[in-house]
C-alpha cells in the first residue's frame, strides 16, 4: 500500500506561493488567527498554522480571547481585525463557545479575508463552482493530495464519510467539479461499510478515531483520512485504522503527515491570493 505523504504536496504549494509573491513589494501578507479559549485541538492547529506561515515567509498573528468573553465585546474586537488593513486574511478557530453566536460571526467576517470558507458568500461560491470564493482549507487539501499523486477523479466513484460544512459538503462540491460521482455517508446511512466499499476513492471525515478499517475499503481503493483524533494511548491518529488497510487499499494518507500538512499550505496560498486581490 502506497503512503500518500503531505510533505511533498505542501512543498509544491510553497513553490506556487513563492511564484505568486515574486513581484510583491509590500510587507509580506499577514494572517490573523482568532481563537477563543484554549481547546487543545485549536492550540495544535494554531501552532501548525503559525509554523507553516513562517516557513512560507508569511506573517501570522494570534488574537486570543478568554473563553468567557461577552458576545458584544468579541464582535467589536473581531470587527477591528476585519477592518485592519495590515491583515490580509483571517482564520477563525471553531467551534466557538456556546454563548457566542457562531452564525452571526460567520456573516460578519469580510468574505475577501475569509480564508477558510465560512462566510455565506464564500460557501455560495463553492457550491456554484465559482473559483473566486475560498473553499474550506481541509476540503481543498484533499483535492490537492489526489491531484498531486495523479489520482484520476473524472468518472470515479468517491464516497465521503461526514456531511459537515467544514469538510463533507464543500468537498462533495469540489469533487463534483472534477467530474467525480459522489456519495455522502453519515450516521443514518444503512450498511455504512458496504456503501464505503463501493467507492474507488474513500474520504474519512467522521471525527471518530480509527473507525474506518479494511471492512470499509474496496479492493485497491484510495483512502484519504481527514480525521485528527487522539487514541487510547494519547497518540495522534486519524479516522482510519491505517495498518488494517494493508492488502486491501492501494493508497492511503497517514495521520499525522498526510492531509493536515497540506491544509495549512492551502491556508498560506489563500492568504497570498487574498492579499493579491486586495491590492490589485
Amino acid at each position: 500500500m502506497k503512503k500518500l505523504k503531505g510533505a511533498e504536496v505542501s512543498a509544491a504549494i510553497k513553490s506556487q506561493v513563492e511564484n505568486l509573491l515574486k513581484d510583491w513589494k509590500k510587507d509580506k501578507p499577514k494572517l490573523a488567527i482568532v481563537r477563543v479559549g484554549e481547546r487543545p485541538d485549536d492550540l495544535s492547529y494554531e501552532r501548525g498554522a503559525v509554523k507553516k506561515m513562517e516557513s512560507f515567509g508569511l506573517r501570522a498573528q494570534v488574537y486570543a480571547f478568554p473563553e468567557t468573553i461577552e458576545e458584544e465585546e468579541f464582535k467589536s474586537c473581531f470587527q477591528k481585525i476585519n477592518e485592519d488593513e495590515d491583515v490580509s486574511g483571517i482564520l477563525l478557530l471553531r467551534p466557538l463557545p456556546s454563548h457566542l453566536n457562531e452564525k452571526q460571526i460567520e456573516r460578519q467576517i469580510d468574505p475577501a479575508k475569509d480564508l477558510d470558507g465560512i462566510s455565506p458568500e464564500n460557501i455560495a461560491k463553492v457550491f456554484a463552482g465559482d473559483e473566486t470564493g475560498f473553499a474550506p482549507c481541509t476540503a481543498e487539501a484533499v483535492i490537492e493530495v489526489l491531484k498531486a499523486y495523479d489520482i484520476e477523479l473524472s468518472g470515479k466513484k468517491a464516497v465521503i464519510i461526514g456531511r459537515s460544512m467544514v469538510v463533507g459538503r464543500p468537498l462533495s462540491m469540489l469533487l463534483l467539479k472534477e467530474n467525480a460521482t459522489v456519495t455522502i455517508c453519515h450516521t443514518k446511512t444503512k450498511d455504512l461499510p458496504g456503501t464505503c466499499r463501493r467507492g474507488e476513492i474513500l474520504i474519512a471525515a467522521a471525527g471518530r478515531a480509527k473507525m474506518v478499517n479494511a471492512s470499509y475499503a474496496g479492493q485497491d481503493a484510495v483512502v484519504i483520512d481527514v480525521g485528527i483524533n487522539v487514541d487510547e494511548n494519547g497518540k495522534l491518529c486519524g479516522d482510519v485504522d491505517f495498518d488494517s488497510l494493508e492488502g486491501t487499499a492501494a493508497m492511503a494518507t497517514p495521520v499525522p503527515g498526510g492531509v493536515g500538512a497540506v491544509t495549512t499550505a492551502v491556508l498560506a496560498r489563500h492568504l497570498v491570493l487574498a492579499a493579491l486581490r486586495q491590492n490589485s
